[in-house]
Order: C-alpha cells, then structure tokens, then sequence
C-alpha cells in the first residue's frame, strides 16, 4: 500500500514542476526515512533514529498517551539515550500511507504506523498508531515541526470513545 500511495501524484501543479519539493521522488525518501525513524524508535535505537530526524525548535508533539501538547523537544544524549531508549526494545516498524499533502516547503503525511516491540516493561505487543506528521522544510533539509500519534487504529465505539474524552481511565 505503501508504494502505491506514493505512485500516485500529489496534484496535477505538483506533477508540472520539476525540482519542486514536490516532486514524488523527494516525497517517496522522506516516506522511506520517516518509515525508518519509526523503526528505529521502536528498536530503542536512539542514535540512529536521531540520525534520521531533524526537529525544529517549535515542534509540537501531541503524544499518543494523552495529555496536553508538549513542545519543543530536548535532544541531549542522556533524553535520548537514557529515557526513550530505555522504554521501546525489540520492535519493527512499517507505514501504511494514507494520504499525503505536499506544497514547496510543508510535506503533512497521514499514516498508520504498524509497529510492534517492548514499550515501557510490557511484552512485545501490537503497537500500531494512527500519526500525522508535519514537516517543513529549511535550509534544503525536512525538519519534523508536529506530530500527532494516538492508538485508536481500531474502532472503539462510541461509549469507549465518549469515556476517553471525559478521562476517564478505561484500565479499571
């Protein structure tokens, strides 16, 4: 599914210029490289998955545990080595593209993230998510400026639903 979503053009102005960020060559890397990064992130391999991402200094995050948007984001070896590392061991990742939207310096992809691994202690489990990530492009380099990832890759329903959005906590 992946590759089909990226065959298809992005607008019929994208596919008539040439160069432009656009194009579906650049559109198809920044898939492959954010499929990789997820994979990584689920390894625990902080070093490589900080090698493939750049995020902004205005990055917004909406996690998918909940809770309020956190911004920015600290990208000092011991946050990236010590905390995240430590809660994602021996997973995998691919992405299934939904829908992408492109214009010469923002990419927003759609996606689901079909991962799996050890998060947080718990066994290695299904832990695929619905995501959108905003990319914005400087200096000739696709920086990560939002992400917004939540678990409700299957239905619900609406009591469930209705329960998340009034907090309340669905493990009791």
């Amino acid at each position: 599914m992946l590759k089909a979503a990226i065959a298809m053009p992005l607008s019929a102005s994208a596919a008539q210029e040439p160069g432009s960020a656009r194009s579906e060559q650049e559109l198809a890397d920044l898939v492959r490289k954010t499929e990789a990064q997820a994979s990584a992130f689920m390894r625990g391999d902080m070093d490589k998955w900080s090698g493939l991402v750049r995020i902004a200094e205005d990055f917004t995050l909406m996690q998918p545990f909940g809770g309020e948007t956190s911004r920015g984001f600290d990208a000092s070896p011991e946050r990236l080595l010590a905390r995240l590392a430590s809660n994602f061991k021996n997973g995998d990742a691919k992405l299934e593209l939904v829908q992408s939207y492109a214009s010469d310096d923002l990419v927003v992809l759609a996606m689901i993230e079909r991962q799996h691994g050890e998060v947080g202690g718990l066994p290695n489990q299904d832990w695929s998510l619905r995501v959108t990530q905003v990319y914005r492009k400087q200096g000739g380099q696709w920086w990560l400026v939002h992400r917004h990832a939540d678990p409700l890759v299957r239905h619900v329903g609406l009591e469930t639903a209705a329960a998340l959005a009034r907090g309340a906590n669905i493990d009791r």
